[in-house]
């Protein structure tokens, strides 16, 4: 693919993964860069070029589920603890001790989890978008749908009929036309919700977020906003997502609650040093999202990026790459 580097594959964790990796082994600790929904490896293909280049060790999987790594059938194969042990796995077939876990999206639900696991392979984390947040008092699911309704796509994916899976499966083209654009100009930061954030999603109750009916309608002719990818990139996401479909990935969050029920004895206090990119427009996840990180992650930095929504290390891939950099030198040497 454009501007990575060879694809590799590792056994691990029950599953083949695929990955790439630049940059000096020599490098420590090395940055893992995790993508989110509805992503792949690629979206880090600016990160990867700039971090490697200036010497940084970078590894990014396609995570499980998605792209040239295996997407198991059974629904709790993409439990937080199967997500977070790909990664592990990954570092033991690389012979790496810890490593720097970066997080977009969905990625950061991972990467933030990361040091509350497996803290003795954790050596930072970097969130992009997404907040780490206190566990919810109640099954999350039944929160968004409190919150936003029956019609927010992560309701929408919990359906045992999979019904917004063959939405996109059917409509590869017209699904990443549809996601891969940036906001329109606003004058002001979206709007986030009232109160703490549920879940970690931060975004007004007075968003539509039907996603799968969004698309289903969807004629990119008549949408104004700017496209993030070139039609040679915008090819390579299609292309992957034909030959995986959605499913795999809309996994993960079918897994949310089973996450939750599972998580009541973990202390979520992350207490590595970590690094919090907040993009100004994202409606979904705003900077709002990350009020009160501090209180359950004491070692913490944030970075805002003007002028980018949500796929903000394709919107704006110098500053996030620049940020990684500078934050990873000045920690880490």
């Amino acid at each position: 693919m454009m501007e990575m580097p060879p694809l590799q594959y590792a056994e691990v964790n029950g599953i083949r993964m695929g990955f790439y990796e630049a940059g000096p082994k020599s490098d420590k600790p090395p940055l893992v860069l995790c993508h989110g929904w509805p992503e792949i490896a690629f979206s880090w293909r600016h990160q990867i070029k700039a971090l490697s280049e200036a010497g940084l060790r970078v590894i990014a999987p396609d995570q499980r589920g998605y792209g040239a790594t295996d997407r198991p059938d059974q629904v709790e194969a993409y439990d937080i603890e199967h997500l977070t042990g790909d990664l592990v796995g990954l570092l033991d077939h690389l012979n790496i001790d810890k490593a720097i876990f970066v997080g977009h999206d969905w990625g950061g639900f991972i990467v933030w989890q990361m040091p509350l696991r497996h803290p003795s392979r954790v050596a930072g984390v970097i969130g992009v978008n997404t907040p780490h947040t206190p566990r919810t008092a109640s099954d999350p699911i039944g929160l968004l749908r409190q919150r936003y309704g029956d019609h927010l796509y992560i309701a929408q994916f919990q359906d045992p009929e999979r019904r917004a899976d063959k939405i996109f499966d059917s409509r590869v083209e017209q699904t990443f036309d549809f996601f891969m654009r940036k906001p329109m100009p606003q004058k002001k930061a979206p709007e986030a919700g009232e109160g703490p954030p549920a879940a970690g999603l931060g975004a007004s109750p007075k968003l539509n977020m039907a996603f799968p009916q969004m698309v289903a309608g969807y004629d990119g002719k008549l949408d104004p906003r700017e496209k993030i990818l070139t039609p040679e990139e915008m090819r390579v996401f299609v292309d992957a997502f034909k030959h995986s479909g959605f499913t795999g990935g809309i996994n993960w969050y079918r897994n949310m609650t089973r996450n939750w029920e599972r998580s009541a004895h973990i202390d979520h206090t992350v207490r590595v040093p970590s690094l919090m990119i907040m993009a100004e427009n994202d409606a979904v996840l705003p900077p709002s999202s990350c009020d009160g990180m501090e209180n359950i992650v004491p070692d913490l930095e944030k970075h805002l990026i003007r002028d980018s929504g949500h796929w903000t290390q394709q919107e704006q891939p110098g500053e996030v790459s620049a940020k990684i950099l500078e934050w990873r030198r000045r920690r880490f040497g």
